[in-house]
């Protein structure tokens, strides 16, 4: 196994890693970030302590971030290898800024979440990639959902309600697996839309008429589990789950169900992309692992959930903006990057596999604030003025679409209003509003530095599902 100007060899002999022929081993630095990670970040430091690579080239860091939950103590305690950063107070994602700020003996720094696992072969093909082209500032892994999936089938007849255009089937709110809820973890296959929220529900999907979702499975299960899910609908109907048949009508509740395939693996990220509108997204999220994500490429993006970054990179874009507390602080930092004539790519080979949304539930309002707020800064730091402009009214127009399906609609049906979303997105544009001369400042530091034109940054984007 190649590993670019340094040539490294493995074979395991006794479920033990002998390194040979090892010539100048690139030193890397593998940062942890914990907040509350309980076992999952115990398990995280157990996989990257199982690396490949020399032990005196590899350098382990947990930075906790304030955990109240004494799972910094017990990696401390645990863990000889592994030194542990305190931070005094939970500053986010961007607290890996503390372990990457004296990085002058290393060539390497990875970033690992606290609930993601890599494999012991992820760190190798990333250096080699790097190794081998001093253009790319970051090598992206082929990260798996942490779960397998199996489908879900949904049949049953649609409606409608007024001030929806969409041809509504049935509405999922509860899901366990096990007895495990698990409905944060569930795959919209096909004609699925959400997450939604409301005040009653935090998290469910509404499905079309005919749909298919995927439920998640223990990766290592021997046995079909028990499936069950809790569901209703604004008009009563029969729907076909699976293969069984049961009425539905306005009241929730929970069926048992059967599975109508095999466990495969989904894609979590493959690389990051740049959705036209300047939406920063993961590449293959939800889609099936296959023939698809088998080849390297060149990404706009790398994700910052597990990534090889190169210190020199660092050392010229920068670290983190600590102004962004969670979301879109790896776009950012990856959109500067391109400015500046940085290259990132995606390595299938390096796998490694992440409990997406143990942290923060997608749909949550920690997670509408952040990410909504993050994505009009972000913009207002990098993108064209133009773009900005456009960004910011559709927005604000997004939101008034939203305040008439959700608001006005029910008021006019004699219905309950529910304000939940339209107050989380109008708290999130007042909080960029108040980051703005800030980071209007940061921008004009970032315009004079650049290298790269905005026309060739925004032909990375894609077009919106």
């Amino acid at each position: 196994m190649g590993v670019g100007r340094a040539r490294l060899a493995f074979e395991t002999r006794n479920l033990q890693v002998v390194c040979y022929e090892v010539a100048m081993v690139p030193a890397v630095r593998v940062v942890i970030l914990n907040y509350n990670g309980g076992d999952d970040v115990l398990e995280s430091v157990e996989h990257a302590l199982a690396l490949e690579w020399p032990a005196d080239r590899l350098d382990i860091v947990v930075v906790d971030n304030a955990s109240t939950d004494g799972s910094a103590m017990r990696v401390d305690r645990r863990f000889d290898d592994v030194r542990v950063l305190y931070n005094a107070v939970n500053t986010g994602f961007p607290a890996n800024n503390l372990a990457m700020r004296d990085l002058d003996d290393l060539a390497y720094v990875a970033l690992v979440n606290p609930d993601a696992f890599v494999e012991p072969g992820w760190l190798a093909p990333l250096v080699e990639e790097l190794e081998a082209d001093d253009g790319l500032g970051a090598a992206c892994p082929r990260m798996l959902l942490h779960p397998r999936f199996a489908d879900l089938s949904i049949v049953t007849d649609g409606h409608r309600v007024p001030r929806d255009g969409r041809d509504l089937g049935i509405r999922i709110s509860g899901l366990r697996v096990d007895g495990e809820e698990r409905i944060a973890e569930l795959l919209t296959v096909q004609g699925v839309s959400g997450p939604e929220s409301n005040l009653s529900d935090s998290h469910y999907h509404w499905t079309s008429a005919h749909a298919t979702v995927g439920v998640p499975l223990d990766p290592d299960a021997t046995t079909a589990p028990l499936v069950e899910i809790r569901v209703d609908s604004s008009v009563a109907k029969t729907a076909v789950v699976g293969s069984t048949s049961i009425e539905i009508d306005e009241i929730p509740r929970w069926h048992r169900v059967q599975l109508d395939g095999s466990a495969y693996d989904v894609i979590n990220n493959a690389g990051s992309i740049l959705v036209e509108g300047g939406w920063g997204a993961d590449r293959g999220l939800g889609e099936r692992d296959g023939v698809g994500f088998d080849d390297p490429t060149e990404v706009f993006a790398w994700c910052g959930g597990g990534v090889l970054l190169r210190t020199e990179y660092l050392r010229d874009v920068g670290l983190f903006d600590e102004d962004f507390f969670l979301y879109y602080e790896d776009t950012d930092l990856s959109w500067r990057g391109q400015g500046l004539g940085w290259r990132y790519r995606y390595v299938p080979s390096a796998r490694m596999r992440h409990l997406h949304g143990a942290s923060t539930v997608v749909g949550s309002p920690l997670f509408v604030l952040n990410v909504e707020r993050n994505r009009l800064l972000m913009l207002l730091k990098n993108a064209p003025v133009g773009f900005v402009l456009r960004a910011h009214l559709g927005f604000l127009r997004s939101t008034l679409g939203i305040a008439r399906l959700q608001v006005v609609g029910p008021l006019t049906r004699g219905a309950r209003p529910d304000f939940h979303t339209v107050w989380l997105r109008l708290r999130a544009f007042a909080a960029a509003a108040r980051a703005a001369p800030r980071t209007i400042r940061k921008r004009v530091e970032i315009r004079r530095r650049m290298r790269v034109d905005d026309e060739s940054i925004l032909r990375w984007q894609v077009p919106q599902p």
